[in-house]
């Protein structure tokens, strides 16, 4: 089992009011309908279950609308089944069928059927389930809103609740809560209106959030591909985590998605088909959004609005820079880095103010500064372009700890190369700097199991080994990398094409 625990991203700019209200919401629905659900549902199923045998068994008896539209859903859409309870001697369900096998007159016949289809409309009528659920053959409008906040169990909704809450609240922060509470009831309705295309003419009723989270889950591999998420996996009553990128977990999900739909349609009691027409809603609105641009506009104006709302200074020293008055603006922001010494929006406004003056050495201060701040705040992508900007204006060196967490967003996002050279050049600044050690060993790491370089992970390893910084913690990792490395190397090389 497969169980997502986190993601690299667990932070947001504000409360994610909306993906906080729609697990409320559901929350309360199921606790206010689940008795209802579980109360209703064997009657009807019983019900159901008569008109059946009765209609398969005495194929000339008349049926009612409702009961014609039972009958023959279950006929096109459980053919196997429907051999079997057609087959006098079938095995006996109930007292009822054993009573009703005794009767031969057609009269009594029609009358069995003409009550049992008179409970199942009052039934039906009752039923939770058959109103607010979404059922294909015959879906009510007021069912593409409703079904999404029904859940048939305990471990429904909180599955469904857990992926609304690892997907929705980074999209909310990225879109605005408006657009985001769209996007959820769309989602919603799409996934449900492609459970009904995939299953046309099943009366078998359709609930649960799964279709919209799978949405979430959709638009969130187009708006964060790289992100890692940290999944728990759990086999023979133990449990391992690891760490993968989007882009692999989630393609991998729908194939799933799609493998156990088409082999299983709707007989594995889960809506498949649901949660794949969800994420192709996702991936199809997180593009059109992206490439509209109105996500980067909504997530603008957030920013907008947390500025003018939380930091009346910043707003200040912005409109003093953007006059001109640069000497006027520099004492609001020091104070005010002062008081908040982890103020991005100060550290980025001093830092364009000493940009403006040209005072270079003061911009590359700042610049740093900032670098930290952004890899703090978890934002390695703008940590990795304020590094970037650094280099550009002639810093060769942050501080040494700064350095390394940089160098490990190009190692998380694949560029192992870049990464490498980027610990080698640390590690060459910093050579007595407990650093330089974890530095070399990354970059080793990377040789051996990425880059198929184990004589350059050998010479790192051995490099490490030699080093005059203390490294006895070390040792154990030091001495296993060198003999995988020598391993690598003495293995045989695969000839061409021997590799698929």
């Amino acid at each position: 089992m497969l169980i997502p625990i986190r993601h690299d991203n667990m932070a947001a700019r504000r409360w994610p009011v909306v993906t906080l209200a729609l697990i409320v919401i559901n929350t309360i629905a199921f606790i206010a309908t689940h008795d209802t659900l579980a109360r209703q549902a064997p009657d009807l199923g019983k019900v159901k279950a008569h008109i059946l045998i009765l209609a398969a068994t005495h194929p000339e008896l008349t049926l009612t609308p409702g009961a014609q539209q039972l009958v023959t859903s279950f006929k096109d859409h459980n053919p196997g089944e429907w051999a079997k309870v057609q087959d006098p001697n079938h095995k006996i369900i109930d007292a009822w069928d054993a009573r009703i096998r005794l009767v031969e007159e057609p009269s009594q016949l029609q009358q069995e059927m003409d009550s049992l289809a008179e409970q199942y409309d009052k039934l039906s009528t009752a039923s939770l389930a058959e109103q607010y659920a979404f059922v294909p053959a015959h879906p009510k409008p007021i069912t593409y809103l409703t079904a999404n906040f029904l859940h048939g169990g305990w471990l429904h909704l909180i599955g469904n609740m857990w992926f609304l809450w690892l997907a929705g609240f980074v999209l909310e922060d990225a879109w605005g809560r408006p657009l985001y509470a769209v996007f959820y009831l769309l989602a919603g309705a799409a996934a449900l209106q492609f459970h009904a295309w995939a299953n046309p003419g099943s009366i078998v009723p359709t609930l649960g959030a799964s279709g919209a989270v799978a949405a979430l889950m959709g638009a969130f591999l187009v708006s964060f591909p790289k992100m890692k998420i940290e999944m728990m996996w759990i086999f023979l009553f133990r449990r391992w985590t690891f760490k993968a990128p989007a882009y692999t977990l989630l393609p991998l999900w729908l194939l799933m998605e799609v493998f156990y739909g088409t082999l299983f349609g709707h007989a594995s009691g889960t809506a498949h088909w649901a949660h794949v027409g969800g994420f192709l809603f996702g991936v199809v609105a997180a593009l059109g959004l992206h490439y509209s641009g109105l996500d980067r506009k909504m997530s603008k104006s957030i920013e907008d609005q947390l500025t003018w709302q939380n930091d009346p200074e910043i707003v200040q020293a912005s409109d003093l820079i953007e006059s001109g008055q640069l000497e006027q603006a520099l004492p609001i922001l020091k104070d005010y880095l002062a008081l908040k010494p982890d103020s991005v929006d100060a550290c980025s406004l001093l830092r364009e103010v000493h940009w403006r003056k040209l005072d270079i050495p003061l911009y590359l201060a700042y610049t740093e500064r900032l670098c930290k701040l952004h890899l703090v705040a978890r934002q390695p992508q703008a940590a990795w372009q304020d590094y970037e900007e650094y280099k550009q204006q002639g810093g060769t060196a942050l501080p040494a700890q700064t350095w390394l967490e940089i160098c490990r967003v190009p190692e998380e996002e694949g560029a192992f190369e870049r990464a490498v050279s980027e610990y080698e050049k640390l590690a060459a600044t910093y050579p007595t700097e407990r650093q330089s050690l974890m530095a070399r060993l990354a970059a080793a790491r990377i040789c051996l199991k990425h880059l198929n370089r184990p004589q350059n992970a050998l010479q790192l390893y051995e490099a490490v080994a030699a080093s005059p910084v203390a490294h006895l913690d070390l040792e154990p990792n030091i001495q296993s990398g060198m003999r995988e490395a020598r391993s690598a190397l003495a293995a045989p090389a695969l000839p061409a094409g021997a590799m698929s």
